[in-house]
């Protein structure tokens, strides 16, 4: 017989930890997370208050960055050794909570994921400097593949033209971005100028090199008005799309736990990434990043992997900021 043992404030605190080293657009952290009424769960909430409209009109962005702190809820729930049962939006769109998991019966198995991927959680970092040429390995590729396939998303290794097109419709829809002052305001709410989460300050600032034409943006921490120095990057970076058959807020959850979960797993073997997500943020730019020759899909991402130096930690808001306390 297997007896339910409730989460402790050590395990809570462990599991938002994890889920608060998600990434997110503009490093804007949109979670809260609340136990369960019996303590043997975690419920998921979008925290509107740090939704970035301008940018994710429909919350798109929003719900894929709370499906990236899903996913590292269940890597560090198996640290634990607990299996995570997880119901994605259980009330339907449009409603909180975005997801529950039911962590009350142990792990079936140490590693669920065919990697121990929680020590990758503080080592997964976005890297926006140059990557060498070094191709990625066959073998890893096809893990990759596997990784987005089991959380029922499409990653899309780009071909040389597809590279080229992608590319070309990064810097058309950065170049449209940077003209709206709307979401140039936005944005500058994200900055040093602006603090978030009691007084962590967050950076988000755009800039690329244009030389090798590879639209990158920049959230290092840089105080504002800061360029990045331009640095030659790779001639032919090796882009990926995350793509699925429909576009619901279910779909964007799946697309979030499956780009970690790929992210993760490349960190685990030395690999790094980055988000290039300005063609996504336009609809008319990310319609057309859809290839006709796979047929209908909706391209939820596109992930520039590469082998290169580390990224820079992101600020985090603190534990007692995201989670709840305990009912009674």
């Amino acid at each position: 017989m297997i007896t339910e043992t409730a989460l402790t404030t050590a395990d809570l605190h462990l599991l938002a930890e994890a889920g608060g080293l998600a990434p997110s657009l503009h490093n804007s952290q949109p979670w809260r997370f609340r136990p369960t009424p019996d303590l043997l769960g975690l419920e998921v909430h979008a925290d509107l208050t740090r939704a970035v409209p301008a940018a994710d009109p429909d919350g798109r962005a929003l719900h894929v960055s709370i499906g990236a702190a899903l996913f590292n809820l269940r890597a560090a729930a198996a640290h634990l050794g607990r299996e995570a049962a997880v119901r994605l939006l259980p009330a339907g769109e449009g409603t909180q909570p975005c997801a529950v998991l039911d962590l009350s019966a142990p792990a079936r198995t140490p590693r669920p994921f065919g990697a121990d991927l929680y020590p990758a959680l503080a080592r997964r970092h976005s890297s926006r400097q140059p990557f060498t040429n070094r191709d990625i390995p066959e073998a890893l590729v096809a893990d990759l593949i596997t990784a987005a396939r089991d959380e029922g998303v499409t990653l899309t290794m780009l071909e040389e033209h597809g590279v080229r097109r992608v590319l070309a419709l990064t810097s058309e829809a950065e170049a449209s971005i940077a003209a709206d002052v709307t979401r140039e305001a936005e944005a500058r709410r994200w900055l040093r100028l602006e603090p978030s989460c009691d007084g962590i300050p967050l950076a988000a600032l755009g800039s690329h090199d244009r030389d090798a034409r590879v639209p990158m943006r920049n959230y290092a921490g840089h105080p504002p008005h800061h360029t990045t120095p331009a640095a030659r990057f790779e001639a032919l970076p090796q882009l990926a799309t995350l793509t699925t058959h429909f576009d619901r807020q279910v779909d964007w959850l799946r697309t979030g736990q499956a780009m970690e979960r790929v992210w993760l797993l490349a960190t685990v073997h030395g690999l790094r990434a980055s988000v290039l997500h300005q063609a996504v943020e336009i609809p008319e730019t990310r319609w057309r990043l859809r290839d006709p020759a796979e047929g209908p899909a909706h391209v939820q991402l596109v992930l520039r992997l590469g082998y290169g130096p580390p990224g820079t930690a992101s600020p985090r808001c603190r534990v007692e900021d995201v989670l709840d306390p305990p009912e009674g």
